[in-house]
C-alpha cells in the first residue's frame, strides 16, 4: 500500500523592484534639481537664486528624460506595470505622500499667500517669480508675476513627462501622437499663444479652454472685458470663439470623435494627467462606491456652473435687481471651491494618492457635458472581442478614470461609458488586442460579440 505526500503551497514574495546605477545616477540629479529648486524661495541673493533657478530646470529636465530613455529605451517596447505596488512613489507609500504634500502645498502658497504687495513681493514664492522675469519680458513685454510661473512649472511637467511618455509608448502611434498634441496645445495655446497677446497689449486668452471648464469666459464681466480690451476684431472673435466651440463646436466634434478630442488631445487638464500623471494612473478606484460619488459630484458642478452663468447674465439684464447684490459672491465661492480647491490642490496635488484625473473624473463640468454627450449622442466607442479576453486585468490597471475595463473585455461588451476619455491606454495594453477604439455608427454601440449569448448582455451605467 503506498502512501501519496503533498508538498505545503510555499508561497514565494514578488521581487523587490530593481534600479540600476544609470537610473539611480539620473534620478539623484531630478533630486538634486528639486532640493536646488526649492532652496531658490529662501535665497536673499536675487542673482544667485536666478542662477540656481535655471540650472535647476536644467538639472531636472535632463534628468528626467535621461531616466526615460534609459528606463524605456532599453528595454523591448511594451507597456509594463510590474512592481508599480512595491514602490513608495507610485504605491501610495512614503514618496508618494510626500509628493502629495509638496504639491498641495505649492497649489495653497501659489493660491493664497502670492499675491504681490505694493512693492512686487510674491510672499514665498518671490525669487521664484522674479527669476523668470527675464523670460516674462522677452515673451510678454512685461514682468513675471506668480501665474507666469505656475504656467512654466505646467508646461514645463507636460513637456518633460511627455517626452517620457513617447519613449514608454514608442510602439503605439495612436499614443505618440496623442502625446505629441497634448504637448503642442499646452505649448502654444496655453503658454506662448496668451504671452505673446499680452505683449501686443491684447487679452490674456486662452483658446484651448472653453465654458464651463473655463467658467468666466461666458460670464458677463469677461465678455465685456474682452469686447472692450479685445478691439472690435481681436475681441468680437474671442467671445464668438468661446460660445462658438462650447456649443457647436463641442457637440459636433464629440459626436464624431467623443470626449476624447478634448479630453486627450487638447485640455491642459487632461495633458498634465496623461504626463505628469501616467506614473498613477493605477492608483483610480474602480469600485461601484466610487463611481456613485463621481456621479454625484460631477453632474452636481455642472449643474452649478450653468445656474450661475444664467444667474450672472439675469442680473447684468437688470430683470431682477434683486440678483445684483449676490450673483460676484457667488461666482467667488464657485471660483475658490471649484476653480481653486477642487480643480487645483485637489485636482493636481493627490495625483500620488488617489490617480491623475481626480479633477476630470469627480469634478469637471467641462468632461461632465462631454461625457453626457458622448454617452447618448456619440458614434464614439470602445469595442471588445470577449472569445480573446484572457482575464489579464492589465486594461482595468491602466484605466485613469475608474472604469473595470476588464468585465466589459469578458462579455464582450462595447464600452459607452461617460467617463472614459478615449486614451486608448486600455488597448494599448492589452496583449490580445481584444478593444479596439472606433468612430462608427450609432447602430449598434450597445451591442454586445456575437460571440457572447444575449442573455449575458449588460450594460453598466
Amino acid at each position: 500500500m503506498s502512501s501519496t505526500s503533498t508538498s505545503p503551497l510555499i508561497l514565494t514574495p514578488p521581487p523587490v523592484p530593481h534600479t540600476s546605477g544609470v537610473e539611480k545616477a539620473l534620478l539623484t540629479g531630478v533630486g538634486v534639481g528639486l532640493v536646488a529648486l526649492a532652496t531658490v524661495a529662501f535665497d536673499a541673493d536675487a542673482q544667485r537664486a536666478k542662477i540656481c533657478f535655471w540650472v535647476a530646470l536644467a538639472l531636472i529636465s535632463i534628468g528626467t528624460l535621461g531616466w526615460a530613455w534609459w528606463k524605456f529605451g532599453h528595454q523591448p517596447a511594451g507597456v509594463r506595470q510590474d512592481n508599480l505596488w512595491l514602490r513608495g512613489s507610485t504605491g501610495r507609500g512614503a514618496i508618494a505622500w510626500l509628493t502629495a504634500v509638496v504639491l498641495t502645498g505649492f497649489y495653497v502658497v501659489l493660491y493664497w499667500f502670492s499675491s504681490p504687495d505694493d512693492q512686487g513681493n510674491f510672499g514665498p514664492l518671490n525669487q521664484l517669480v522674479h527669476a523668470l522675469d527675464p523670460f516674462s519680458q522677452a515673451l510678454r513685454h512685461k514682468p513675471s508675476d506668480q501665474w507666469f510661473l505656475y504656467g512654466t512649472f505646467y508646461t514645463l511637467a507636460v513637456l518633460i513627462m511627455g517626452g517620457r511618455a513617447l519613449w514608454k509608448y514608442r510602439h503605439s502611434p495612436y499614443q505618440r501622437i496623442r502625446t505629441a498634441s497634448v504637448m503642442f496645445f499646452q505649448l502654444g495655446f496655453a503658454f506662448l499663444l496668451p504671452g505673446l497677446l499680452l505683449a501686443f497689449q491684447r487679452p490674456e486668452y486662452y483658446f484651448s479652454y472653453f465654458w464651463p471648464l473655463k467658467y468666466d469666459y461666458l460670464f458677463p464681466g469677461t465678455v465685456g472685458y474682452l469686447l472692450k480690451d479685445g478691439g472690435p476684431g481681436l475681441g468680437v472673435f474671442m467671445v464668438f470663439w468661446g460660445a462658438a466651440i462650447s456649443f457647436i463646436g463641442t457637440p459636433i466634434l464629440t459626436y464624431f470623435y467623443g470626449k476624447r478630442w478634448y479630453c486627450s488631445w487638447v485640455c491642459g487638464c487632461g495633458g498634465l494627467a496623461e504626463t505628469a500623471g501616467d506614473p498613477y494612473r493605477h492608483l483610480s478606484d474602480k469600485s461601484r462606491t466610487a463611481w456613485r460619488w463621481e456621479v454625484r459630484i460631477i453632474y452636481t458642478v455642472l449643474v452649478l456652473i450653468v445656474l450661475l452663468t444664467a444667474l450672472l447674465w439675469l442680473a447684468a439684464s437688470g430683470a431682477v435687481p434683486a440678483l445684483q447684490p449676490i450673483t460676484d459672491p457667488l461666482s467667488r465661492a464657485y471660483g475658490f471651491a471649484i476653480g481653486s480647491v477642487f480643480s487645483g490642490v485637489i485636482g493636481v496635488g493627490f495625483y500620488p494618492l488617489l490617480g491623475s484625473r481626480v479633477w476630470c473624473r469627480f469634478g469637471c463640468p467641462m468632461a461632465a457635458y462631454l461625457g453626457l454627450l458622448q454617452k447618448h449622442f456619440s458614434r464614439f466607442r470602445i469595442t471588445t472581442n470577449g472569445a480573446q479576453c484572457i482575464s489579464c486585468g492589465n486594461c482595468s490597471n491602466v484605466c485613469e478614470m475608474g472604469i473595470d475595463v476588464k468585465q466589459y473585455a469578458q462579455r464582450g461588451e462595447p464600452i459607452i461609458r461617460a467617463a472614459c476619455v478615449g486614451c486608448g491606454l486600455c488597448s494599448t495594453a492589452c496583449p490580445r488586442g481584444v478593444l479596439n477604439l472606433e468612430n462608427g455608427p450609432r447602430e449598434g454601440r450597445y451591442q454586445a460579440s456575437p460571440l457572447i449569448h444575449p442573455d449575458s448582455l449588460r450594460i453598466l451605467s
